[in-house]
């Protein structure tokens, strides 16, 4: 099954970088205010939800659930529960960071829910690359010269960092105390994190140059 694409209303800069990230058969999700990039991302939408509280419902001749103002999940979360329901295993959210930080944390745990289901969820913005890290290795490199690491659920043990400027070997990293921030991959090189119990939040952030 194709990859859905999340498009929420948190601000977005560089089009062109995102559109760049785009899949040609991804199926695509507007939810509210995110509506506000369809014209920029040039993308079709499978699916609107939304309560239309801070957008208006275009009314386009597309599939548009319409939510109650007052309910638990907000339009992001109920996009991916539906998505869900519908058999999705891979996940991209785009305007999902920015300057409402309850929206912006509450978008960032949607990458753990997801990651407890086993599904693959991404979120990217104009800088960085965000995913969850468990049982398995993750790989930084390319156009992402810097990446941090950060506990966001309890307790992450055998953390191993290589290839980096700041190495680790069976490191632990408990959400109180976040020391895995701002490192940087060894030029010519590929960076890998692995975390053997618990997960981590992996941050891979753009090259400045």
């Amino acid at each position: 099954m194709e990859r859905c694409v999340i498009v929420g209303g948190a601000g977005i800069g560089d089009y062109d970088y995102i559109r760049g990230k785009l899949k040609a058969d991804d199926f695509v999700i507007f939810c509210d205010s995110g509506l506000k990039h369809l014209e920029k991302l040039q993308v079709q939408p499978g699916l609107i939800v939304g309560d239309f509280d801070s957008h208006a419902n275009p009314h386009l001749p597309v599939e548009t659930i319409v939510l109650p103002c007052e309910k638990d999940d907000t339009d992001t979360v109920f996009a991916v529960k539906e998505a869900l329901k519908r058999g999705y295993e891979e996940f991209l959210l785009i305007g999902m960071t920015g300057a409402r930080m309850d929206h912006t944390l509450g978008n960032i745990y949607i990458l753990d829910n997801l990651d407890s289901q086993g599904k693959k969820g991404t979120i990217i913005d104009d800088y960085s690359e965000m995913e969850m890290i468990s049982g398995r290795t993750a790989y930084i490199g390319g156009e992402y010269a810097y990446f941090s690491v950060l506990n966001i659920t309890g307790l992450a043990r055998g953390i191993c960092i290589r290839n980096a400027k700041y190495p680790l070997e069976d490191g632990e990293i408990r959400s109180g105390y976040q020391y895995g921030i701002s490192n940087e991959v060894v030029p010519g090189r590929t960076a890998e994190v692995s975390v053997r119990e618990g997960k981590l939040l992996l941050i891979k952030i753009r090259s400045e140059e």
